[in-house]
């Protein structure tokens, strides 16, 4: 029977805590996740979703109450359980932890684009594709890959600019969907997009452009490979990102309203330029 490795934590300076501390400094995480290859998966749900993916954990934090039901999970995978109260654990980590618990998880390398449109949909091809084009908000990222897991998209290709992904924030509100649906970055961009071609997939800006057409336009006759672009509410694509794609989509609005979230947006066009009977 595997036992748990379980310190307790009393001083909050602990070396062998490094990886948890200062988690509300957005940019000290940003630059330092990538380089050490690690990342902050946060919640019981989180946690189990990553390891289920076959991430590797390097460690967990936790309050001793979620010890119990979380024993079985961790105990398999030999990292060093760090145990501390509630006061101490907001003091390690800058926020109150009321999720339950932390897990500092070993960053997975990220396949290239050939590579992960090949290897969708159990090896049979990528045949619809959301490219997010300098999304820096990690709430947006997050909400948007749970519509591409819920909604049918096969991969997520997200720009250089784009925030990342692996984010706890963006990691909690997916709800783990970021290990469950295939994504990498695209890079260089627009440039980028001649590799979807290669591919044989049209691409597709959204956007309020003079000669975009309906979105319900594009699923009367949808093509069979679909790549659609989505940028920021406030500035959209860029000049040189449309003028790469093969054509311009806007979605039918009513109200006075141009734009939605680009979330929401998501959630829309992947709903409407679903591939039928699929499986999902």
């Amino acid at each position: 029977m595997t036992t748990l490795d379980v310190v307790r934590i009393d001083d909050p300076a602990d070396e062998r805590l490094a990886d948890y501390n200062s988690l509300t400094d957005v940019v000290l995480r940003s630059k330092h996740e990538p380089a050490k290859g690690l990342y902050i998966a946060e919640s019981s749900t989180v946690i189990r979703r990553a390891l289920a993916a076959g991430h590797r954990p390097r460690s967990f934090l936790m309050a001793p109450k979620w010890l119990d039901s979380m024993s079985e999970v961790i105990a398999r995978s030999g990292a060093p359980v760090y145990v501390a109260e509630e006061p101490l654990l907001k003091e390690i980590t800058g926020f109150h932890l009321h999720r339950g618990a932390l897990a500092a998880m070993h960053r997975p390398p990220l396949a290239g684009v050939h590579e992960l449109l090949a290897g969708a949909r159990g090896g049979a091809g990528a045949r619809r594709v959301v490219i997010l084009e300098d999304i820096v908000d990690h709430t947006n990222v997050g909400a948007a890959m749970r519509a591409c897991a819920a909604l049918g998209v096969d991969a997520v290709l997200f720009t250089p600019s784009c925030a990342d992904p692996l984010y706890r924030r963006a990691v909690r509100v997916s709800m783990g969907t970021v290990f469950q649906i295939p994504w990498t970055r695209i890079d260089p961009w627009p440039g980028g997009i001649e590799t979807l071609h290669d591919r044989g997939f049209t691409v597709a800006a959204l956007a309020l452009e003079d000669d975009s057409i309906s979105l319900d336009d594009l699923v009367a006759n949808p093509p069979e490979k679909l790549a659609l672009v989505l940028g920021t509410e406030g500035d959209g694509l860029k000049a040189s990102t449309i003028a790469n794609c093969d054509l311009t989509v806007r979605i039918p609005m009513s109200g006075g309203v141009d734009s939605l979230n680009v979330a929401s947006a998501v959630a829309v066009a992947a709903w409407a330029t679903r591939v039928p009977d699929d499986g999902h």
